[in-house]
């Protein structure tokens, strides 16, 4: 595990309209829906992803940041 703290802030870039947001994740939880501001669509997680941060953002959810195994995430 990592000492350092979790970069809490990811751009997500929805795969259809390509529409790029700066959102603040969750510590404490895994976000499995997002909803676009540019195009409205509804994201979800890729298949074996936790969460839509893992899928479409610039930096994975806190829990993967901290044992990029995946087995600390939700």
């Amino acid at each position: 595990m990592s000492d350092a703290a979790p970069i809490l802030q990811s751009t997500i870039t929805c795969p259809t309209c390509g529409h790029s947001a700066v959102e603040t994740m969750p510590t404490n939880a895994c976000q499995f829906f997002y909803d676009c501001t540019g195009c409205g669509v509804l994201l979800r997680p890729k298949q074996g992803h936790c969460c839509v941060f893992c899928s479409y953002g610039s930096v994975p959810c806190p829990p993967m940041q901290a044992d990029g195994s995946g087995a600390a995430c939700c």
